[in-house]
C-alpha cells in the first residue's frame, strides 16, 4: 500500500511541490490515469499557507495537501460505472473518460481536493503520478516529493515508514486517509507580560493555562514573551505571575490561535 509522508514542520511554503504538480499535469494528458490539468483553478498539490495568531504574536504555517487516496473513498461510493477505482498498490484514480458529466465525485470528497475541469466536464485530482510509477520515466516518483527539495514529502510502501503516532486530516471522517503528516499544526497562546509600575517587560513570569485537557506552563523571555505552544482546542484559564504580581485571562482555542498582546502585572 502507498503512502505519502508529510513533514509540515519542515515545509516552508516555497510552493516546490505545487510548481511541480503543475509541470507535471498541465499541458500534459497522461491518460488513462489523468486528462490535462488546467493551467488555473486546479492545484492537485497545495500547500495551504495559514497566518495565525495576533499582531505581534504571529506564526506562519504551512501543509501541503492534496488527495489522501483514502481506503473508504467516498469518492469510490459516489462513481457511476466505475469511473473511480483503486489501484492495488492503493492509489485512488478517476477514469478520465468513464467519469465524464459526474460532478457528483467532487461534491462526495469531505476534503475538497477533487475538482471540476468546466471544458472537459470532468472530475480531476491528484494521481500520485500513477503514470511515472508505472515505468518508462526518468522519474519512479509523484513529482512533488521529487521537487521537494527539503525532503518535506515522502512516497512509498507503508511498511517502509513508522507511522505509529502520525496524524492524519480529519480521522473524525472515517475515510481511512493515506496521507500522514509526521506533526500537524496545533494552536497556541502567546503574550508580552510587562510591569506597569516599571514600564519594563517581564522576565521569568511564571505563566499557567489549565482547561479540561489539562495544564501546560511557559516562562516569560528576555523580551517578557510567553508561548504556549501544541495545544488541543478548549477554553483556558491562563494565569501569570512574577513576585506577589498577577494576571488572568480567559481564552478560546477553540477556533483559533491567539496573540494577547501586552499583558500588564497588576
Amino acid at each position: 500500500m502507498k503512502v505519502f509522508v508529510i513533514d509540515s514542520q519542515r515545509c516552508v511554503g516555497c510552493h516546490d511541490c505545487q510548481i511541480g504538480c503543475k509541470d507535471e499535469h498541465c499541458g500534459n494528458c497522461w491518460a488513462p490515469y489523468a486528462d490535462e490539468q488546467p493551467e488555473i483553478g486546479q492545484f492537485w498539490m497545495k500547500v495551504d499557507q495559514r497566518e495565525r495568531g495576533h499582531k505581534p504574536h504571529v506564526k506562519v504555517s504551512y501543509t501541503p495537501r492534496l488527495c489522501n487516496h483514502c481506503g473508504n473513498a467516498p469518492c469510490i461510493k459516489a462513481a457511476k460505472g466505475d469511473a473511480v477505482y483503486r489501484r492495488e498498490d492503493g492509489l485512488v484514480i478517476i477514469d478520465p473518460v468513464k467519469s465524464k458529466g459526474q460532478r457528483q465525485i467532487v461534491e462526495a470528497c469531505p476534503y475538497h481536493v477533487i475538482y471540476w475541469n468546466e471544458e472537459k466536464q470532468i472530475p480531476q485530482k491528484c494521481t500520485g503520478c500513477a503514470h511515472l510509477l508505472d515505468g518508462g520515466h526518468t522519474i519512479d516518483v509523484p513529482r512533488c516529493v521529487d521537487n521537494c527539495h527539503l525532503d518535506v514529502i515522502k512516497f512509498g510502501d507503508a511498511e517502509d515508514f513508522d507511522l505509529e503516532g502520525m496524524e492524519v486530516l480529519h480521522p473524525e471522517y472515517g475515510t481511512d486517509p493515506h496521507v500522514y503528516y509526521t506533526k500537524l499544526p496545533k494552536k497556541f497562546i502567546a503574550g508580552t507580560v510587562y510591569d506597569p509600575e516599571t514600564e519594563e517587560i517581564v522576565e521569568g513570569a511564571k505563566v499557567t493555562a489549565t482547561s479540561s485537557e489539562g495544564t501546560v506552563t511557559a516562562e516569560t523571555n528576555n523580551w517578557g514573551d510567553f508561548w504556549l505552544n501544541d495545544l488541543p482546542d478548549a477554553e483556558w484559564e491562563v494565569e501569570i505571575e512574577k513576585g506577589g504580581k498577577r494576571a488572568t485571562r480567559e481564552v478560546s482555542t477553540v477556533a483559533e490561535d491567539q496573540g494577547l498582546g501586552d499583558i500588564a502585572l497588576a
